[in-house]
Order: structure tokens, then sequence, then C-alpha cells
């Protein structure tokens, strides 16, 4: 009877040292979750983009407004060094729907402390992307998706991080180009005119 009481102590001292192991576990485990979430790439944001409506055969320009998050920067466009990931938009559009001219916004040159001696265009806070949509004349009127993505590479003071790819989607709505000025035609008059 004594060497079963002392056999069960054992075994409840195991088992709550085997609790305590698993916890410690559980615990670093989350912590270096929430330390990986720190060091998680910034994500951009995009405003809502109302419906536009376009003229066939007509160039018709979108304002796509994009907010960095507070803290960080991203590349711009033309950054100043090969090396460096521009901020690009792609833009998958419907058949009979051309892309006019992509209009980015001039970079702002910055320093850093990780380069302190060297200029860097970025964007930061509020920018906004102009895109030229040009529905042809064969396309039939009507809503049409448009679908894209901005890359880009974000960066904070220290470090930049893995570029990364922000969908962009909008509607058009294809509307007939109004009659030609020449074209109109005076309605039949009456030969009975005295």
């Amino acid at each position: 009877m004594m060497i079963d009481r002392k056999n069960r102590q054992q075994q409840k001292l195991r088992g709550d040292a085997s609790l305590s192991v698993l916890l410690a576990f559980v615990l670093l485990a989350a912590s270096l979750s929430s330390a990986q979430t720190l060091g998680k790439a910034p994500t951009l944001e995009v405003a809502a983009i109302p419906l536009v409506t376009a003229q066939r055969a007509q160039a018709t320009m979108v304002n796509l407004n994009f907010r960095v998050p507070p803290g960080y920067h991203i590349n711009s466009n033309a950054p100043k060094s090969e090396f460096l990931i521009a901020t690009a938009l792609k833009m998958d559009l419907p058949t009979d729907i051309i892309l006019g001219k992509i209009e980015y916004p001039a970079g702002e040159d910055r320093s850093f402390p990780f380069s302190p001696d060297e200029k860097l265009s970025v964007y930061s806070g509020d920018f906004t992307i102009a895109v030229a949509v040009h529905p042809l004349h064969s396309v039939v009127p009507g809503k049409y998706g448009m679908r894209g993505v901005l890359r880009y590479q974000a960066c904070d003071n220290a470090a930049c991080y893995p570029p990364k790819n922000l969908p962009v989607n909008f509607e058009v709505k294809v509307v007939k180009e109004p009659p030609a000025a020449g074209n109109h035609r005076n309605p039949a008059q009456s030969p009975n005119v005295h």
C-alpha cells in the first residue's frame, strides 16, 4: 500500500513537470509568434474607388489613392538605385479596354539612418497614382471589372521588408459616345409651308 501511494505521488510529480514543460513551450511559441508579427511587413491601404463612368473611344483618368502606414516608406516608381524595388502598378483589363498612361507622383528625396549620406526617392503618407482607362469603340456598353496589383517594398528607418502585392480593383461603366456634332438632321418639314 505504501509503495502504491509512493508511485502515485511520483506519477503526479512527473505529470506536473510535464505540464510545466508544456506550458513553458506554449508560452515560448506565443512569444516567438508575436515577435514575428512585430517584424511583419506593413500593408498599404487603397481607398475605395467609386464607380468610374467612361465613354467609348475616349480615355478617362482614374485616381487611385494609397496610404503608407506611419513610420514606414516605400520606394518611389523611380528609385535612385537599380538595387531598390520600384513601386509599380500592373493592371489586367478586359478585352477592348486598354490602359493608357500611368502617372506616378514624384518621390520625396529623403535620407535614413541606415545610409545617412544617400538620398532615396520614396513615398510616405498618402499618395495618388492616376491611370487612363480607354474603352475602344467596339466595347459593348456596361460595367467592367478592372483588376490589378500594386507591387511595393516597404521599409522603416532600420530595415526593408520583402516586397508585397496589394490588390487594386475597381469598376468602369462604359457608355456610348455622344453623337457627332455634324450628324444632326432637321426633322422633315411640311411641304405646305406658306
